[in-house]
């Protein structure tokens, strides 16, 4: 019988000194992002019965990456968890092994399905398809690291993301079936193919950021 609880041990030492690190990455990936990253992970593997230290510890390295070039973050996230001697306390040779290649899995834009469940857990937690999330991180990301590019740029770029990303022909994959990111990933795209009711919302949402 797995424990459904994370050890206590385990989360004081993620909270002091990982957690922190997520400070210094812009807001689609900061604090609040882990965050949530984690309380789906572990929901996802209490409820399929996966360990949940491993769920838990492999959703709080899956970004660390982004210290680094964000093209290979994936990758250079799974280094930091496989070369963090301290995690020996909890974990085996092998279970480290499994979430190392769970946190280079776990990509949006990955080729290949996972090659475990904690990598399809981590990347289901990673995909927060609430459409309105879903879109104000897409212009979050667009101001932070576009700011040259003006309102209509922001748009059309805007408009491009959801399109190669989350539309019907898009790159996204789900890995567990009947997911709530399957209802929120359908009610993004019935919004994609109505650019109308999208322009009202990238609007206000752009609104609001640019008055912060």
């Amino acid at each position: 019988m797995i424990d459904k609880n994370v050890s206590l041990d385990l989360m004081a030492f993620i909270e002091t000194d990982i957690l922190p690190r997520y400070a210094e990455f812009d807001k689609a990936h900061n604090l609040t992002h882990v965050t949530r990253v984690i309380n789906r992970s572990i929901k996802l593997a209490q409820k399929i019965g996966a360990d949940v230290n491993m769920a838990y510890a492999t959703a709080a390295y899956h970004d660390l990456g982004l210290e680094g070039p964000r093209a290979i973050h994936h990758v250079t996230s799974g280094k930091i968890l496989a070369a963090d001697m301290r995690l020996r306390k909890w974990f085996s040779t092998e279970q480290i092994k499994i979430m190392k290649e769970a946190v280079e899995d776990h990509r949006a834009s990955a080729s290949h399905a996972p090659r475990s469940i904690y990598g399809k857990i981590v990347a289901e937690a990673d995909r927060d398809l609430e459409p309105e999330t879903v879109f104000r991180r897409t212009i979050e990301y667009g101001i932070d690291h576009y700011p040259e590019k003006n309102k209509e740029e922001q748009w059309k770029r805007f408009c491009e993301h959801l399109e190669n990303k989350y539309s019907a022909h898009g790159y996204i994959k789900l890995w567990i079936p009947g997911s709530e990111n399957e209802k929120s990933l359908k009610q993004i795209r019935d919004l994609i193919i109505q650019p109308a009711r999208l322009k009202e919302i990238f609007d206000r949402i752009y609104a609001e950021e640019t008055a912060e």
